[in-house]
């Protein structure tokens, strides 16, 4: 059953358009990876679906029901569990609080995300902003589940970390895929990394979806066509 459903996709900042007809599906339990080359849309996608910017043409769906006139806060009490490019944690309260602020009832709690990621426990009195860049990522990670989404979105959670770091998110990601009825959309460009989670994967070349497909049909022809340098 689809979850998340995007069709036709446009969208512009002011009078630059920045998508010209994405289309996008995710369904229940399934992990889709948004790829592309820099500067084809795929953050651009993720505001629209996280209705921080307002689509022209086209149709928003999130479990049946059209979501494109709704403001971002409503969209996220629906399910969407946004991790953003940047981390943007509030780096003026504790980890603790961190957590606290986006806790919603359900099944993740301070313990289950504390199991994910130790030390966000160990670091439950540290300022956010007094963390390494890898910290920081793991909290916002944890910031999502806590509204317990139906949806986790993540853009770039892997970007300029170092690589022991990088590895611990990608298993926690992995873990997260065998949590029942968490849809995950990643955005990411490690292709290795992303063949032990993605079910699919859509590709944007210029504001549009070009390729979909499943991660073995993801074949040397289509990566050097849409992914390549």
């Amino acid at each position: 059953m689809s979850l998340l459903s995007l069709g036709g996709i446009t969208a512009s900042y002011g009078a630059s358009q920045a998508l010209f007809g994405v289309d996008l599906e995710v369904r229940e339990g399934e992990v889709v990876a948004l790829m592309g080359r820099n500067g084809m849309g795929k953050s651009t996608t993720i505001k629209v679906i996280c209705r921080l910017l307002k689509n022209g043409e086209g149709t928003v769906r999130f479990d049946g029901q059209d979501i494109a006139g709704l403001p971002a806060h409503r969209a996220a009490k629906l399910g969407l569990g946004l991790v953003p490019e940047g981390r943007r944690c509030f780096t003026n309260l504790t980890v603790r609080e961190n957590l606290y602020a986006s806790a919603r009832p359900g099944h993740w709690d301070f313990d289950r995300v504390h199991a994910l990621f130790p030390r966000l426990e160990e670091r439950g009195d540290q300022m956010a902003g007094s963390l390494s860049g890898g910290e920081q990522q793991m909290l916002a990670i944890g910031r999502a589940l806590m509204t317990n989404p139906r949806l986790l979105i993540l853009d770039e959670a892997t970007e300029g970390l170092a690589p022991v770091v990088r590895q611990e998110i990608w298993d926690a990601i992995a873990t997260l895929k065998g949590d029942a009825g968490l849809s995950i959309l990643v955005v990411d460009k490690t292709i290795s990394e992303l063949r032990r989670i993605a079910d699919r994967v859509v590709i944007l070349e210029r504001g549009k979806s070009v390729w979909t497909g499943t991660m073995s049909t993801l074949n040397g022809d289509v990566r050097d066509r849409y992914l390549g340098v």
